[in-house]
């Protein structure tokens, strides 16, 4: 089930989805627009009609692809794309994919074959300014442990906030891949 609330500007991200061309926008728009709250449990495909509109969409980079299935919530679909991409963007995908399993262990299998990811940083500094204390580098490890806590406590401060920084972490890593990681 979507909730009714978007995270459009989260202190320091600002995301638009016509930045990366209109048939993506569009596939976008029919998932929330890029600014829908990143269940932390799995659940079954949140948005259907952008997964559909996916499948004969003319975006050729399988870790562009893997980003719009996990924000479309289709795990299964994002899974196999991110193990085809074999490289640190792919394996981000990876952990991103296996944390709401709730696969900690695997995550972190993920999280440990990524490295030190160019995101990192501006994750950290705009996870911090939500309210999640990373400390002065981002820690995967430590937010999926956040998550497996706050995943325990429904409707709480902890599982927003987790929800909130999941997404970041999505517009990140989104924009990295889709702007051919030199944006």
């Amino acid at each position: 089930m979507e909730r009714a609330f978007t995270f459009r500007y989260v202190r320091g991200v600002e995301f638009r989805p016509e930045d990366y061309g209109p048939e993506v926008a569009r596939i976008l728009n029919l998932a929330g627009g890029g600014t829908r709250p990143m269940p932390l449990v799995r659940c079954g495909c949140l948005a259907c009609d952008a997964s559909d509109a996916l499948k004969d969409a003319d975006v050729s980079d399988a870790a562009v692809r893997a980003g719009l299935y996990v924000h479309c919530g289709c795990w299964d679909q994002a899974h196999e794309l991110a193990d085809s991409v074999q490289n640190p963007d792919g394996f981000f995908w990876h952990g991103i994919v296996h944390r709401p399993e709730p696969d900690a262990a695997n995550a972190s299998y993920w999280f440990r074959m990524t490295g030190r990811h160019p995101i990192f940083p501006k994750l950290a500094e705009v996870a911090a300014k939500a309210g999640y204390g990373s400390g002065t580098q981002w820690d995967p490890f430590a937010f999926i442990e956040y998550c497996e806590e706050a995943r325990r406590r429904p409707g709480s401060a902890e599982e927003k906030l987790g929800e909130q920084v999941q997404l970041v972490e999505w517009q990140l890593l989104f924009d990295y891949c889709a702007r051919g990681r030199n944006g």
